[in-house]
């Protein structure tokens, strides 16, 4: 009985940081999406071409994280998601100057913590491309 709840608490901790990582890379995506060149170019000495695919990227992997579990489709999606996330990750503290490192550091190892959870501690169940989405449950 331990065992089972230790595997809720994973389950359910691996979801709370794969909501975070999701609600940060969708926000940081969506900006560099969304920013004027100017205003991008200014922030770094990256060409602003660069930083629109990381953009693309990081909102693809913030969807990575949670609609392949949500739908229950496709579920290897969420750690392939949270690989790339991390890897942008390793390229941003490799970038940043002096302390500035540590955020992208530990938001990268978080983003490899999804990659182990959910491949070796809670994989996310699949379901078939033929069964339904939603199923009714009877009450018993």
């Amino acid at each position: 009985m331990t065992t089972n709840k230790a595997g809720r608490k994973t389950r359910v901790g691996l979801w709370v940081i794969q909501s975070a990582l999701a609600l940060l890379f969708l926000f940081a995506g969506m900006m560099k999406i969304g920013m004027p060149a100017q205003a991008l170019a200014a922030q770094t000495p990256l060409p602003v071409a660069f930083l629109r695919f990381i953009g693309v990227c990081e909102t693809l992997g913030a969807l990575g994280l949670i609609l392949p579990g949500v739908l229950t489709l496709w579920t290897v999606l969420t750690p392939v998601a949270a690989a790339g996330l991390a890897i942008i990750m390793i390229g941003a503290t490799v970038l940043s100057p002096g302390a500035t490192a540590t955020f992208p550091a530990v938001v990268g190892c978080l983003a490899a913590f999804v990659v182990y959870g959910r491949l070796r501690l809670a994989p996310l169940g699949a379901r078939s491309i033929d069964e339904p989405a939603t199923t009714m449950r009877r009450a018993a």
